[in-house]
């Protein structure tokens, strides 16, 4: 003979196992359920601002990624086909972060897409930062002018860097290395095979370009 099988009653009352399907209008399913399960209230439904489900995931990624996501990584978190879909998502969420008056926006920098702070909170969040990875980013005339005509000429020889400089750049070409802005590209084909040089996605961080295409044109004074 087979055992009965027996169901016993939560101790805690029966509202306490009722489905959120089942509960009064006026009860609001709390924000992991709504998250979670896709659950969405009127106020939701009506509301301008509020993130489709994409939306959400795609802000979600953008939150957590601590660099720039290219479009493809991002295609693959929210489940989309391709990366035109992707940018039509990334304007849609930006409509939304402008109308809200957010002070993050979507930026495109380094191949890829990041959430960054609007410039008009630049100085404000400058004197809360006292101490950090901002001082790295302090270069000299000389870094700058070095910098400028390695993203210009790369990949280049040191030799190269120096005939158009006019001085030694040796030390400065390791302080940018170190710092992370330059990198060794490979080794030229001439006498000795000297190292070649060429930006890093660090370079396009700091200064705010998609890619080296986004450099502005270089000046002919000759003319």
């Amino acid at each position: 003979m087979m055992p009965t099988m027996i169901h016993h009653r939560p101790k805690w009352g029966p509202q306490t196992w009722r489905g959120y399907h089942r509960r009064p209008g006026n009860v609001r399913p709390p924000l992991s359920v709504r998250t979670l399960t896709g659950v969405r209230t009127r106020e939701t439904a009506n509301d301008p601002l509020a993130r489709d489900d994409q939306i959400a995931k795609l802000e979600a990624v953008l939150f957590l990624a601590d660099e720039p996501l290219p479009a493809k990584i991002l295609c693959r978190a929210v489940g989309l086909r391709d990366t035109h879909a992707v940018e039509h998502l990334l304007d849609r969420y930006q409509a939304l972060l402008d109308a809200d008056g957010a002070p993050i926006h979507v930026f495109a920098t380094a191949g890829g897409y990041q959430l960054v702070t609007r410039p008009v909170f630049f100085q404000w969040l400058l004197r809360l930062r006292r101490t950090g990875s901002g001082v790295e980013f302090r270069l000299t005339a000389a870094q700058m002018e070095t910098l400028a005509v390695i993203a210009y000429k790369q990949p280049v020889t040191r030799a190269e860097l120096e005939s158009v400089r006019g001085v030694a750049c040796g030390d400065t070409v390791r302080t940018l290395v170190e710092k992370g802005f330059i990198r060794t590209a490979g080794r030229h084909e001439s006498l000795g095979r000297p190292q070649l040089y060429a930006t890093t996605k660090k370079f396009l961080l700091q200064f705010g370009l998609m890619s080296l295409s986004d450099l502005p044109g270089i000046l002919d004074h000759t003319r």
